[in-house]
């Protein structure tokens, strides 16, 4: 995927998920803050799952979209 297909996905998505106004904020913060989403990930994303849980949340997810 090249860099331009992937903003305008990633801009769709925020769209799609937050609204007009609040994918704008969203997009502000991330240039106006000092913030490295890849340590966020590390320290808050997925902290106290384990493997089989986060393996059975991410079937879950799967099975949710193929139902839309």
């Amino acid at each position: 995927m090249n860099n331009a297909t992937l903003l305008s996905k990633g801009i769709e998505c925020l769209m799609k998920n937050l609204g007009l106004i609040e994918a704008e904020r969203f997009i502000s913060l991330i240039h106006t803050e000092k913030f490295d989403y890849t340590e966020w990930r590390k320290d808050n994303l997925f902290v106290g799952l384990t493997v089989g849980e986060l393996a059975e949340e991410a079937m879950h997810y799967r099975r949710e979209k193929a139902i839309s």
